[in-house]
């Protein structure tokens, strides 16, 4: 169980206490396959599901480089907590930004905290990296009391979807993308947990199917049209933002190991550290990891600055973490050798997490080609007349 301190502390310590309580327990909590229900009440009445909510809808109204630093912090003990932390954080800024008054209202409360734990259902079988061929259908029906919505389809690897209370699903309607809310416990709602998946152990995940569900009109989130460009473009957005700063934490925690390491374990009566190899491994790895971090940041301000480069720095920024993440786990796994591959390692377990980290919200390839679109469209735009 985790302990919160009393009072409302800075954003900053709540993390580090939370982050602290986990460290010695999130090994457990991936071998056992599930963050335990504790753990998630004590993230909800701490405030840190949904910071970056503003004040009047329950959050804390922490600033983009808070809730960057926030992930970080959890990122480096425990991919199952920060995932936690991105799934809640994707769906309330969806109905943020695109929900009514009336589902700002309703939803977001809850959310922040934590009466309401929420999934994000878009990958389907056909669809992963192109969410455009997702194939729910949506259809609006009547059943005599309320306008209606009902949906069918096969949701896969829904983040937590084993416990969420209520799904943001992305769907078609007459042939225009839709975003919906779908609670959990209606008919024809069936879970199917994921479970020995290559990282991301604790997080839950399950494959969700769809028979016939129906939900209140009310329930759509925007008009239809816009669930993927505008609904699930911003949940994502904001997945790869804090995605991106988990990464930095796994890295910085690997970075930390492999120092430990070497300056205690000992080869031929010399310690490691005093190898050239070794301390070259470890150079190369502190100039990822800050690289990785100062884009980050970058992407931070520029949120906060609403630029209108921010959805491309973040891209940038979730691009390089994962990268980072997976050379700087794999170079610990490398260095710490048989204790790197140890069932407990926090290096092994970020090693496989950190290949999975690489793949969501955006694989790395997809990612490459937004960043060389986003310079292209630059280019042209200096350019006399335009053109290339």
């Amino acid at each position: 169980m985790v302990a919160l301190p009393a009072g409302p502390p800075a954003l900053d310590d709540l993390g580090d206490d939370l982050a602290a309580a986990a460290r010695d327990e999130a090994a457990r909590w991936d071998r056992d396959g599930a963050l335990p229900a504790g753990v998630r009440r004590a993230a909800a009445a701490a405030g840190l599901l949904t910071a970056d909510l503003p004040v009047g809808h329950g959050g804390l109204g922490a600033t983009p480089a808070q809730v960057g630093e926030l992930c970080a912090r959890l990122g480096g003990v425990c991919g199952a907590l920060r995932a936690l932390v991105t799934v809640q954080g994707m769906v309330a800024a969806a109905v943020l930004r695109w929900g009514t008054a009336e589902q700002r209202t309703r939803w977001l409360p809850a959310f922040a905290h934590g009466e309401l734990l929420a999934g994000f259902a878009a990958t389907e079988a056909g669809a992963g990296s192109d969410l455009t061929a997702v194939d729910t259908r949506i259809r609006a029906v009547d059943d005599g009391r309320q306008p209606t919505l009902e949906l069918t389809g096969a949701k896969r690897w829904v983040t937590f979807g084993q416990v969420a209370d209520v799904l943001l699903v992305l769907g078609v309607l007459d042939g225009r993308h839709t975003a919906v809310l779908v609670e959990t416990d209606r008919a024809g709602v069936t879970r199917q947990p994921v479970e020995g998946q290559l990282g991301l152990r604790a997080a839950q995940l399950a494959h969700i199917q769809l028979d016939g569900v129906r939900v209140p009109a009310a329930n759509r989130v925007a008009p239809p049209g816009f669930g993927l460009s505008h609904v699930a473009a911003t949940a994502l957005d904001h997945g790869r933002f804090t995605v991106g700063w988990g990464c930095v934490g796994m890295a910085e925690a690997c970075l930390r190991d492999m120092a430990d390491h070497v300056l205690t374990r000992r080869q031929g009566g010399t310690p490691l550290a005093e190898h050239q190899t070794v301390r070259g491994l470890l150079g190369r790895a502190a100039v990822d990891t800050a690289a990785a971090r100062e884009l980050a940041a970058r992407a931070a301000r520029w949120r906060a600055a609403g630029a209108p480069d921010a959805i491309a720095g973040t891209v940038a920024a979730k691009y390089a973490a994962a990268r980072t993440a997976a050379l700087v786990a794999g170079t610990a796994v490398q260095v710490l050798g048989a204790a790197g591959c140890a069932p407990d390692s926090r290096a092994g377990r970020f090693y496989r997490d950190a290949k999975v980290m690489e793949i969501i919200e955006g694989s790395a390839q997809v990612a490459e080609l937004h960043i060389a679109d986003h310079l292209l469209r630059r280019a042209r735009a200096i350019r006399p007349g335009g053109r290339p």
